[in-house]
């Protein structure tokens, strides 16, 4: 465990040293400020950051391929990861360190969206609770997306793939819970509960379910513990 803030540091830096990431920082935020002018001139102040946090959780799901694809796959590539692999360090802090340093990254830039939150309780009168609640959400939606990524990131050795691969989990989980009401009438329940953003609207609404967050708890450490074990298989071979 001591060896984590350090790993995540590394981790961190290496994103913000990447070109990469500024283009996803740029488009992400002009994406979301055009929303948000568009949603404010026809919808109601109370409405509005509901339907922004619905693109922003979407756009996650577009993005969290891009932030998590380089993680293991790019250091099994560059031969980076025997290094690693022989220090002085656990499966589990390298795997933790790598997460925590995505979802840290990913809450710089969701950071300044704050500014419209601003803007709605200096010119409006929105429900504070229902926006943070919100923001709570869609932080553990994308702690899912990026534990997944993070999984399929020490199954490949190439980032397309991997890149790839994490959209199309990701986009089929996230039409699960749409597509619930043309399955079976026993599997309806099973298949709107299993949808990633079912969850993230009783967040919106100002309510916490904790249904809601152990489902979104419950998928980050099931994903974080596959990725360990991917991690021991590569050290045992």
């Amino acid at each position: 465990m001591i060896n984590i803030p350090n790993l995540t540091k590394r981790e961190l830096l290496s994103y913000f040293f990447s070109p990469l990431a500024y283009v996803i920082m740029t488009v992400f935020l002009l994406v979301i400020g055009f929303f948000f002018y568009a949603a404010l001139s026809e919808s109601s102040n109370s409405q509005v950051m509901k339907e922004v946090l619905g693109l922003m959780a979407f756009i996650t799901l577009i993005i969290s391929p891009m932030i998590t694809m380089r993680l293991v796959a790019e250091e099994k590539k560059s031969g980076t990861i025997e290094m690693l692999m022989t220090a002085p360090v656990t499966d589990f802090e390298v795997i933790c360190s790598k997460f925590l340093a995505a979802l840290v990254f990913y809450v710089f830039l969701i950071l300044p969206t704050l500014a419209y939150v601003v803007l709605l309780l200096v010119w409006g009168n929105p429900d504070i609770g229902s926006l943070l609640t919100g923001y709570l959400g869609l932080i553990l939606l994308a702690g899912v997306f990026l534990s997944i990524g993070l999984f399929v990131s020490t199954l490949s050795t190439n980032q397309i793939v991997a890149a790839v691969v994490t959209f199309v989990i990701l986009i089929l989980g996230w039409l699960l819970g749409y597509l619930s009401a043309s399955f079976p009438s026993f599997l309806k329940e099973v298949a709107a509960y299993a949808g990633f953003i079912e969850h993230l609207f009783n967040f919106t609404k100002g309510l916490i379910d904790s249904r809601d967050i152990i489902y979104y708890l419950s998928l980050i450490v099931f994903f974080l513990f596959l990725s360990i074990r991917g991690l021991e298989i590569r050290r045992w071979k």
